[in-house]
């Protein structure tokens, strides 16, 4: 049975069209065939798409910086870690900094992802691998530093479309052997998240409900310390703005994006961009302080990317890193479409990486 069968059997067996989050789970996360289950390669220039980590070895060298200002002896937990090679970045940063912690922790639901990060660290840092665990479930009383780096935006979201004077949810529909958006007839009803306010007909968004709930568990299982979220996204009025009347949604397939959910099932990468006012409208009401907001450039920077080159003595490989830095911080780059966001739990340091800017007033 194929990934296309099972999900067209869920909606033949609901006797309805299914939300775009319950389809989004199961080409995701479908425990054997879904796009991150699948024995297929991801990440990097032979995937679908490149993360900030497997840009430059300066993403997380820069990282372990901010977290070098906040461990205080606690552990690191990172959620899905991708190839392992951000958490290489930081161990081998902080063990140059001497600030390495007793246990960089990992979650990560792929078998196939992990197989690759124990490889990966293993082949890199061999002499500390030990301090690397990767866990089943939430810690208890974790303290220390979390970090999730393009997380948020695999998180399942909801669509929503305005019809008639109020927004109702867009289902997953399969008619005539194929998969088609269906609305629901009954008004979609605000649950936690954010709606745009003077919209036209058709226009259509995301709501990503289970990240606001996701949020309110790292309130929970952390007892003192600091979250760093870092993903594509924006505040509410440039996440609603009314020329954005076709939502967020993006899938990637062979470095190729496109906005059709429907094709490659289980083959290619579906996301949302985050909202990040909901996240922090969510972290305050769960207990956190929002301890600063900006774009991953302005966060780079201040935390002194610009230093790695300077440090470094080989004009050759100089040139190389000055190419890598400008993918990480240039506006057409990653540098102003990704944020940074960090919360806090009772932690009052001010953090480095936002000395350049903070926008959480815009949030």
């Amino acid at each position: 049975m194929s990934l296309q069968d099972i999900i067209s059997k869920t909606i033949k067996d609901n006797n309805k069209p299914i939300g775009f989050d319950v389809f989004m789970n199961l080409a995701l996360y479908h425990s054997e065939f879904g796009y991150y289950r699948s024995n297929k390669t991801l990440f990097g220039r032979h995937g679908d798409f490149i993360t900030a980590p497997e840009t430059s070895d300066l993403f997380g060298y820069t990282l372990a910086r901010q977290c070098k200002q906040v461990l205080n002896s606690g552990d690191i937990l990172e959620f899905g870690a991708g190839s392992g090679v951000l958490a290489a970045q930081i161990l081998f940063e902080l063990g140059r900094l001497s600030s390495l912690p007793d246990k960089y922790y990992i979650i990560e639901l792929s078998a196939q992802l992990k197989n690759k990060q124990m490889q990966n660290i293993k082949k890199v840092l061999p002499e500390i691998f030990n301090r690397v665990e990767w866990l089943t479930e939430l810690p208890k009383d974790f303290k220390g530093v979390v970090i999730a780096n393009e997380v948020l935006d695999a998180i399942p979201a909801k669509r929503i479309t305005f019809s008639e004077g109020c927004f109702v949810e867009l289902g997953v529909d399969f008619q005539n052997e194929n998969f088609q958006w269906k609305k629901f007839t009954q008004p979609y009803m605000r649950t936690g998240a954010s709606l745009p306010d003077l919209i036209e007909e058709g226009y259509t968004t995301e709501i990503n409900v289970q990240s606001i709930a996701w949020i309110k568990s790292l309130y929970d299982f952390i007892s003192e310390g600091t979250v760093l979220l870092i993903d594509y996204g924006m505040d509410k009025s440039e996440y609603f703005h009314p020329q954005r009347n076709d939502g967020t949604l993006k899938c990637f397939f062979n470095h190729e994006s496109s906005d059709d959910p429907f094709c490659n099932i289980g083959y290619q990468d579906i996301t949302t961009s985050v909202n990040f006012s909901d996240i922090a409208e969510s972290a305050v009401d769960a207990g956190f302080e929002i301890s600063g907001y900006c774009t991953q450039a302005m966060f780079l920077i201040s935390l002194g990317i610009e230093k790695c080159l300077l440090d470094e003595k080989d004009n050759k490989i100089r040139i190389k890193l000055a190419q890598e830095v400008k993918q990480l911080v240039l506006p057409g780059a990653m540098g102003e479409v990704f944020k940074v966001m960090a919360l806090s739990k009772k932690q009052s340091v001010k953090l480095d990486g936002f000395k350049e800017q903070d926008l959480t007033n815009k949030l």
